[in-house]
């Protein structure tokens, strides 16, 4: 297993067709990679205990939740995990929210979006093949 410090966590929720994010305020985090067959990450958020009442509701209202966050630094790029929520525990006067999950394969899903356009478009064969290699 491999672990790291949680910099940023954003809750990303579906509103009427509308993605809406929500920034979450740490105080602490970590992130550890289970190296499992099943790919799981657990995601450990330490946050104020004013975030009880919203972690409650989400995981009440949907089995998967999508989560983006910010690994060892601020400065690194988001990875986006989709994860359910395990546990919600009061620690002192803050709580933490257990999340486990899988990492989305973000550049895998920008391809197949490349690709998708370029054959709506009518490219085929030979032709598309070297379309998309002048994307890449």
């Amino acid at each position: 297993m491999k672990t790291f410090v949680l910099k940023a966590l954003q809750i990303i929720e579906s509103n009427n067709e509308e993605i809406v994010k929500t920034d979450i305020e740490l105080l602490d985090g970590l992130i550890i990679n289970r190296e499992d067959d099943k790919n799981t990450w657990l995601i450990e958020a330490y946050v104020n205990n004013s975030y009880f009442n919203y972690f409650d509701k989400i995981s009440q209202q949907q089995d998967q939740i999508m989560i983006e966050v910010k690994i060892t630094k601020d400065s690194n790029a988001p990875a986006t995990f989709i994860t359910s929520i395990d546990s919600i525990n009061n620690v002192g006067e803050h709580i933490n929210v257990i999340f486990t999950g899988t990492i989305v394969d973000k550049r895998k899903s920008k391809i197949e979006e490349m690709l998708e356009k370029l054959i709506e478009k009518g490219y085929e064969g030979e032709e598309l093949l070297e379309t998309f290699k002048k994307l890449i």
